[in-house]
């Protein structure tokens, strides 16, 4: 089931320096380091409370997509936690801004506060009224087809990899009654899906006026940051760090895959600082093949070596005939 719509227009403030345990003067490196430590420990794939884990994930990935966009986080820090006094609150462009009928989303992965004020609820009319929605009658042009209707909806990259069903819950309020309505929608997220990509669910926007059709929901997709993959096109990216023995002896280690699974990788020796090692259709699947996921290699220095450590690094350096590699 998608969560609760609220009732009336009246809101928790997100404090999303709060969710990422940083200080407001964060820079973007600290801001980054915070979401990428608490992702990890409330990922979904590895974390045993999973119900729980997706809502935390969710909400951290919600605050990175706001204090992570300078943008953004522009607009939050001068809104500031008075957003609802002195109608300081509706310069946002959210889900009941626009007035005239617009809908408030539920089951999106985002919160009401996101919704209002950073969604991409466009309310972009295309014919038809209002009155049919609450059983007003029709206007006198004839057939008129209701308008589309679009929103934002989160996705994880596990979603994408693998698909999913999503209950999406929509509630429109009728400015001059005051009167809710609220449908469910089922709505299905195909693998492969890309950040940016709309879903077309025909025949759920608003009524149309007059015997004409419905409008359609569109659904935009925003692929949740992951602490670990990095999404380019069908292609996934991560690190992956060596000791330097391993890449100068080579070694086979297993690499984490979306979803919690890992494959053993094949380390060839001499493998040096950013070489990339390719594992064919590991990627997010197409009708063509899937994509590829790429291994960014980097090698770790011993931080604190012991006195028997140093000695057989210096050791090395005695008997060492390194030269430095020409790329």
């Amino acid at each position: 089931m998608s969560a609760p719509l609220s009732e009336d227009l009246t809101m928790e403030y997100k404090d999303y320096y709060k969710v990422l345990g940083v200080d407001k003067g964060a820079t973007e490196a600290e801001i980054k380091k915070a979401f990428r430590k608490l992702a990890r420990t409330h990922h979904p794939d590895v974390a045993k409370d999973k119900a729980g884990s997706e809502a935390k994930f969710k909400e951290i990935n919600e605050a990175y997509e706001v204090l992570g966009d300078s943008e953004k986080r522009k607009r939050y820090d001068a809104m500031g936690p008075g957003w609802n006094q002195g109608g300081a609150g509706y310069g946002g462009g959210g889900s009941w801004a626009g007035g005239g009928g617009d809908y408030e989303f539920g089951g999106t992965g985002f919160s009401d506060f996101f919704e209002r004020f950073f969604g991409a609820q466009g309310q972009r009319p295309s014919g038809g009224g209002f009155g049919n929605e609450f059983g007003g009658g029709a206007s006198g042009y004839g057939p008129r087809r209701g308008r589309d209707i679009e929103g934002d909806i989160m996705v994880t990259l596990t979603e994408a990899m693998e698909g999913s069903q999503r209950t999406i819950s929509l509630r429109q309020q009728d400015p001059r009654t005051g009167q809710s309505k609220v449908r469910e929608v089922e709505v299905r997220i195909p693998a492969g899906v890309g950040e940016g990509q709309r879903l077309r669910v025909p025949g759920h926007g608003s009524a149309g006026t007059g015997g004409g059709a419905a409008g359609d929901l569109f659904l935009r997709i925003r692929l949740a940051a992951d602490p670990i993959f990095r999404v380019k096109g069908h292609d996934l990216y991560c690190d992956l760090s060596l000791a330097p023995w391993e890449a100068v002896l080579g070694a086979t280690i297993p690499v984490l895959l979306p979803g919690g699974k890992s494959v053993q990788v094949k380390i060839p020796a001499g493998t040096g600082c950013d070489d990339q090692l390719r594992l064919r259709g590991y990627g997010l699947p197409k009708k063509s093949a899937p994509g590829d996921l790429y291994v960014e290699i980097s090698v770790a220095v011993p931080a604190n070596p012991d006195a028997e450590e140093l000695a057989l690094w210096e050791k090395l350096r005695e008997v060492s005939k390194f030269k430095p590699r020409e790329d």
